[in-house]
């Protein structure tokens, strides 16, 4: 009989670090998390986690061999050497190597990605996008990620570096953006250029720019139409282009927004050039987890070399 096993999955986000014992099941065992607190410096953050996986394995003896640890973070990272690129979201963290300590301390295979693609990799696995190929998933939340799963692999681009969707222009005399751009998909549709708008306009927050638009506020319910509009154009753009069986759409937003904006993406019919029923919209089903599921996905496919 085999022995079972588990991995640590790790989602290291803006606000919140979350480290969890995962089986090859895709059960969450354990999890604990922590306030990321980038600008008190990146070493105090790589202490933390060590100490937090420590507690984790000792309480957790009698679950498995733990084989390999995964780490989901806000990009830029650079999955080869290790490192963390990430002064935007996470104050101080340039050039930061992320896996050698960890490595260090547990002896264990360590890998690195993006927190998009681990977060489509965990619904590839056991969510919304399971037995599905190929995939691609958009999150929208503080920005807006994007990742593609092929054979259950993500795919990257020339040099290994990670597509980013988010930034596919869909309205050209949209908002500048930081990417460089004008009217990408994240200058409109997440939830800070949401905040952004809605601030114009005297709302607080993307949530009261939601509610307000609910109750039939005309200046709410015009902010929430372009990024509607934004994620609709997308949409086709991504299924012409990529040709998805599914899209996921994730995050923040979707976890309560996902009908208004599925209903445009559908309403715009994206089955135009293809046979219809090949490709089809869907909601993540995750939630936070995705990401803690996918790094230890990721863990498990470095440790085992599985293809």
């Amino acid at each position: 009989m085999r022995s079972p096993t588990t991995a640590i999955g790790i989602d290291i986000g803006g606000t919140k670090t979350a480290v969890a014992l995962v089986n090859d099941a895709g059960t969450v065992l354990d999890r604990h998390s922590f306030p990321t607190e980038a600008d008190l410096g990146f070493p105090r953050a790589v202490e933390r986690l060590i100490g937090t996986i420590h507690q984790i394995r000792a309480a957790s003896l009698t679950r498995g061999t733990t084989i390999g640890i995964g780490i989901g973070c806000a990009g830029p990272v650079d999955p080869r050497l290790g490192l963390i690129n990430n002064p935007f979201t996470l104050p101080g963290w340039d050039r930061c190597d992320i896996v050698s300590p960890l490595r260090n301390a547990f002896g264990l295979p360590v890998v690195l990605e993006n927190d998009a693609d681990a977060a489509a990799m965990g619904e590839c696995w056991v969510g919304a996008g399971r037995g599905c190929d190929p995939v691609v998933m958009l999150t929208f939340g503080t920005g807006v990620g994007g990742a593609i799963i092929h054979q259950g692999r993500i795919q990257r681009g020339v040099d290994g570096e990670h597509p980013e969707l988010g930034h596919l222009v869909v309205r050209p005399d949209g908002p500048e953006c930081y990417c460089g751009t004008r009217g990408c998909l994240e200058s409109i549709a997440s939830g800070t250029a949401i905040a952004l708008a809605g601030a114009a306009s005297g709302f607080a927050s993307t949530r009261a720019v939601f509610e307000a638009s609910t109750a039939g506020d005309p200046r709410a319910s015009a902010i929430v139409q372009q990024a509607v509009d934004a994620v609709a154009t997308a949409a086709w753009t991504l299924f012409h282009t990529l040709l998805p069986q599914r899209l996921i759409l994730g995050g923040g937003i979707m976890d309560t927004e996902y009908p208004r904006f599925a209903a445009v993406a559908r309403h715009l019919d994206p089955a135009t050039q293809f046979t219809r029923g090949k490709v089809d919209l869907a909601r993540a089903t995750l939630g936070n987890d995705a990401g803690l599921l996918g790094a230890a996905r990721l863990a498990w496919l470095a440790a085992t070399r599985e293809p």
